[in-house]
């Protein structure tokens, strides 16, 4: 057995066990960096937390959750945004034993209820008065909820049942001078089979479903994690990402493990100005951010004139042949060469251009890793060619996120790496990716029977992707099972295949989705990028039109159809897009289009818009 399996297999119970460890051994090391708001019109400040200050915080709000009569494995609701109290307030929770239901700030009172209610959560720690109040007028459906704790109290009326996050700290320092062993006790009492995280899946239809993930999930996962070698003690992660998804959640257990210091914002419209403030190492985040940068980049090229934008594509088209030769040549001889007079246009390329954007980052960006979606290859090809290294990776909430991830300099755009150690992987006769391992879920809570729908008793997981695994074990996802096209004609389409290339091609595009199931051929919806089109508007006469109007003028679509032709030149026969209508606003969460994590709501997107989907068949002959 080799020494990374072994350091696996022993691994504690719990995150809360390395957390207590972590505290141990660098008690004066920089654990969290987070922004402290500007009273004026400046940039923010931030401040940090060493790991001895962070077990302090933690400790309390676990003592203080215990005082409120929590016990072992039951649950405490956690519903704000990413911010460094959900870090501290989650720990808490572990650390008492107890369970973290997750919840998205963006939910709306009535599945905030359904939630709190199905997982039975005693105690719910909310961000601010808004979700203070969702909780609030749903109580008399939340028989099991006893308190709300709230972080930010402005405008929240406390009492005996709502009280502060401080007021919750303040107490349980209290209980700790009375009973200092009491959170270690609580720790050292925790079982690897014991409740740590219920997260609930967003649901496209129906009320979503409660995913149960023990201790050892989170546990394993630190481990294996970092036994990659993916990230150092010497790193600095900037850490964006809403906590109540799975994908933010797995980059704390593996902080903890390594203990490297972790940025937390989760403000988006914040990430390009913190990150020349942060400069980070590393980051994780969702094809969409990649996209809205590269179309960004795009836009600001066009807007400076003609040779500006000559000089991008110029360097885009470098960067993808720069990118995929490196990696090809690695492939086959472990070095990222590239030809002489590639190189050459290349160092050119990168003085004009891929600096730029590196500097964008921060300039210190070792690499990124991407996950909750397929990143188009050509996106991942032109980051590649310019210095800005993308690690896609796998995993769904029932795996605990990270179930494959690209090994460093031998990762390979287009696919999502290869497994972590200890998770086993194997593709089924009809080509769906099966996994078992220490990462995957207990099941859905108080669903039995969908669990047995998708966990065999063996421990495999059925995925519901489709996907291909190379001879030397790297994994290529085609498409979501239940996702596949398959048109009256019989031929099967990867809509998300056909979707990836046009976001390459389209510097406009903000979502797309592509529609066919039992039709005789694909049609597609296609939402623009606000910021990236009145920008294009603006050279092209429609400077005073509003937004809908532009998307509504001929000349825009006919810009669209530009490219969606030069789509179809690269796609079979019955593949192809036929037609498409152009939405009149962009798709977003509040709407319960896409998730918080931006993934497509394909059924909720093609209810809404059903009467453009029937008007591009209508009347259509079998092609």
């Amino acid at each position: 057995m080799s020494d990374t399996q072994t350091l696996i297999d022993n691994r504690p119970p719990s995150v809360a066990n390395l957390f207590l460890e972590r505290v141990e051994a660098t008690p004066d090391t920089e654990a969290y960096r987070y922004p402290v708001p500007s009273a004026g019109q400046g940039p923010d400040e931030w401040t940090s937390l060493s790991w001895k200050q962070s077990a302090d915080r933690v400790f309390s709000i676990a003592a203080g959750l215990i005082d409120l009569g929590v016990a072992p494995e039951e649950r405490v609701a956690l519903a704000a945004a990413t911010r460094v109290e959900w870090i501290l307030a989650d720990l808490g929770i572990l650390c008492a034993g107890a369970a973290t239901t997750t919840v998205y700030p963006s939910t709306n009172a009535e599945e905030s209820a359904f939630i709190l209610s199905d997982s039975g959560s005693r105690v719910l720690i909310a961000e601010d008065a808004s979700q203070v109040a969702k909780a609030l007028e749903k109580k008399d459906e939340l028989p099991s909820l006893t308190h709300i704790v709230v972080i930010d109290p402005a405008g929240v009326e406390t009492n005996e049942t709502v009280l502060t996050l401080e007021e919750l700290e303040r107490r349980g320092a209290a209980r700790l001078e009375k009973s200092p062993e009491l959170v270690k006790e609580r720790v050292s009492a925790i079982t690897k089979d014991q409740l740590a995280t219920l997260i609930y899946t967003s649901g496209t239809t129906g009320r979503p479903k409660g995913v149960r993930l023990p201790h050892d999930n989170w546990s394993y996962m630190a481990k294996a994690i970092a036994a990659t070698g993916l990230v150092t003690t010497e790193d600095v992660q900037y850490l964006w990402l809403p906590l109540a998804h799975v994908f933010g959640k797995v980059l704390l257990s593996s902080q903890i493990e390594v203990g490297h210091v972790t940025a937390v914002d989760g403000r988006v419209d914040k990430i390009i100005e913190n990150l020349p403030v942060v400069r980070p190492s590393y980051m994780a985040a969702v094809p969409r951010i990649f996209e809205k940068v590269y179309n960004g980049v795009a836009a600001k090229a066009r807007a400076g004139g003609g040779a500006k934008y000559k000089i991008f594509q110029w360097a885009a088209g470098i960067a993808r042949e720069y990118g995929k030769v490196t990696q090809e040549n690695y492939r086959r001889t472990g070095n990222a060469t590239a030809p002489f007079g590639l190189s050459l246009k290349h160092e050119v390329a990168d003085l004009l251009v891929y600096k730029k954007i590196r500097e964008a980052f921060g300039g210190n960006l070792r690499a990124c890793i991407s996950g909750s979606a397929a990143l188009a290859p050509e996106i991942g090809y032109f980051f590649s060619g310019a210095g800005v290294h993308i690690l896609e990776g796998y995993g769904l909430t029932e795996s605990s996120a990270a179930s494959f991830v690209n090994p460093g300099e031998a990762y390979r755009t287009g696919t999502v790496g290869k497994p972590l150690p200890g998770t086993e992987v194997r593709i089924a006769d009809d080509g769906e990716i099966l996994l078992r391992g220490p990462g995957i879920m207990q099941g859905y809570h108080n669903l039995p029977d969908k669990t047995a729908e998708v966990l065999e008793e063996d421990g495999w997981f059925h995925t519901g992707d489709i996907g291909e695994l190379s001879t030397d074990g790297y994994l290529r996802i085609t498409d979501r099972k239940k996702d596949l096209i398959k048109t009256s004609g019989g031929k099967y389409v990867a809509p998300a295949e056909v979707e990836g290339q046009f976001k390459a091609i389209c510097p406009y595009v903000s979502n797309i989705l592509v529609h066919g199931a039992s039709r005789n051929y694909c049609t597609a919806l296609i939402a623009l990028e606000e910021a990236a089109l009145m920008g294009w508007a603006a050279e092209n006469g429609l400077g005073d039109k509003s937004y809908a109007e532009v998307v509504a003028a001929p000349e825009t679509v006919a810009m669209v159809e530009g490219y969606v032709k030069q789509l179809n030149e690269g796609l079979q026969r019955w593949q192809t897009v036929k037609q498409f209508r152009l939405l009149p606003r962009d798709l977003d969460v509040e709407h319960g289009e896409i998730t918080p994590s931006l993934k497509l709501k394909r059924p909720v997107v093609e209810r809404e818009y059903a009467h453009l989907i029937e008007e591009m068949y209508a009347g259509a002959r079998e092609a």
